[in-house]
């Protein structure tokens, strides 16, 4: 019987995934992306009990960067080995949580993980450039399936179209409210120590204000209105009129980049890292784990 993730069209250049999910333009995503993983309970205990992020957020960030360049822009090898490695270390991740116990690999929760990375480029191409079409969002969604079955989620646990997917999604957020870790999250945003130690204080001061009103205006504007009313996030009718201004801002610098320029970085990060875990040494000499 050949599997879906045999079939699924391959991620190569001009196709859907290769041309929006590394697009700069994502990254103004990752805060509205945490917020909504944690918003899963079992994904909210794995992180609480097991996640350093809130002591060493920015080595977080880079890890998880790369850990997508390759399963997307890494070739099939890459993301295999990448694929096993996460399930691998997420095996050790288990806990209880309200009397019962959980795990970082329950179906479920790694589906919804999954699936939040699916959405985020189809955000913000609705948000800050220009919806992905039909066709295009079959092509991606085909793709992007996939990938998820290379990293181990079972094809039951994703539907099987994206218009599927869409009520899928919103069914599932419709379940989630506010958490423990979802307010240490939001209070990490507001108080994240400096990215290099060689910052001055004062100047990381002025930095990190700046940092954690924009974050925390992007999780605002871009979660679903539902979910944002529930976690007690307000929202104005001048937030969303500077929100519009920033997207039409955002969409205007898109338009002046070249598609390809759009996603050079994480496909040279994801080559880099293929590289570095084909080689041990060099792995090991460059990050630290």
């Amino acid at each position: 019987m050949v599997r879906e993730a045999d079939v699924a069209p391959p991620v190569v250049r001009g196709t859907a995934a290769w041309r929006y999910f590394g697009d700069f333009r994502d990254l103004l995503l990752a805060g509205q992306v945490l917020v909504l993983q944690v918003a899963h309970p079992v994904v909210a205990a794995g992180v609480r009990d097991h996640s350093d992020y809130r002591e060493d957020p920015w080595t977080r960030l880079m890890r998880t960067g790369a850990s997508l360049s390759i399963y997307v822009y890494g070739g099939t090898r890459g993301a295999q080995a990448e694929a096993e490695r996460l399930r691998k270390l997420h095996r050790a991740f288990t806990g209880t949580a309200d009397g019962r116990r959980y795990s970082a690999l329950d179906p479920g929760a790694y589906a919804w993980v999954h699936a939040t990375l699916v959405m985020a480029p189809v955000d913000a191409q609705r948000f800050f450039g220009r919806p992905m079409s039909t066709s295009e969002l079959d092509e991606y969604y085909a793709q992007m399936c996939g990938i998820g079955r290379i990293l181990g989620v079972r094809g039951r646990d994703l539907p099987p179209t994206w218009p599927e997917f869409e009520r899928y999604y919103r069914e599932t957020i419709a379940g989630f409210g506010p958490n423990e870790t979802i307010s240490t999250l939001f209070e990490t945003i507001d108080t994240v120590r400096k990215p290099f130690s060689r910052m001055s204080d004062r100047r990381w001061s002025k930095l990190q204000k700046g940092h954690s009103s924009a974050q925390m205006f992007l999780i605002r504007a871009t979660l679903p209105p539902e979910l944002r009313e529930r976690l007690g996030l307000q929202w104005t009718e001048e937030d969303a009129r500077k929100f519009a201004r920033f997207c039409r801002a955002t969409r205007m610098l898109g338009t002046v980049v070249p598609p390809p320029l759009r996603t050079v970085h994480m496909r040279a990060i994801g080559k880099l890292n293929v590289w570095l875990r084909a080689h041990p040494w060099a792995y090991r000499f460059f990050v630290r784990s």
